[in-house]
């Protein structure tokens, strides 16, 4: 069943915090950026500054340049999943085994220039693949839905992979999305910046559940 994850992308413990508070009433999984100001231009709340209640399953989503030098401090958090980007210039399969050789579910994700097959291996061994369709570092982008074609690659690469996608999420193609084949919706804007975080994230839960009119 897929599944609404809150995405909070902060640059300051304060907000952090606040972005917190927001979510805590309504989600237990939520989808945290963290960003070294190089792999993508802004630089958000460094890891060694987060922090979460136990009963939250947390994603980290690394926007780094470096991932190998980040993995130790994230490891020791136990977040459930870390997601590292296919276009670092790293071993990328090589840091998707030290996160699953450390008890947590390892990611990998592929910016809209990233054809599934280039990174085969690494997607062969990953518990999730996210495609990710917004701007690096920013809220409210525009869902690309062609991007929805890599779901069909991605699972010929790895049919058990769970499938996440990041970038532009709202009512209007949240079920879209799902019926493509997408599990994870990680919902930043729509959510961030609703008067209501509650009822926009109970709005987008409803839409992914309906039933299709044929």
């Amino acid at each position: 069943m897929a599944v609404v994850v809150p995405t909070i992308m902060v640059e300051t413990l304060e907000q952090f915090q606040e972005a917190s508070e927001r979510v805590a009433p309504f989600a237990r999984r939520i989808h945290i950026d963290i960003s070294d100001g190089e792999f993508a231009p802004t630089f958000l709340l460094p890891e060694n500054q987060l922090y979460w209640p136990p009963e939250w399953e947390i994603d980290i989503h690394a926007m780094v340049a470096r991932p190998s030098e980040h993995l130790a401090d994230l490891i020791a958090m136990k977040p459930s999943l870390i997601i590292v980007h296919a276009e670092v210039k790293e071993d990328v399969a090589s840091l998707i085994m030290q996160i699953k050789e450390a008890g947590i579910k390892a990611g990998i994700a592929l910016l809209k220039s990233t054809v599934p097959s280039t990174v085969s291996e690494a997607i062969l061994i990953a518990d999730h693949v996210m495609i990710f369709s917004g701007e690096l570092g920013k809220f409210g982008g525009t869902a690309s839905m062609m991007q929805l074609e890599k779901v069909r690659l991605v699972k010929a690469i790895n049919a058990h992979a769970e499938i996440g996608w990041d970038g532009g999420v709202n009512i209007e193609n949240a079920y879209t999305l799902t019926q493509g084949g997408v599990d994870v919706l990680n919902s930043g804007g729509v959510i961030a910046t609703a008067q209501n975080p509650a009822e926009t994230y109970q709005s987008l839960v409803r839409e992914i559940n309906k039933h299709g009119v044929i």
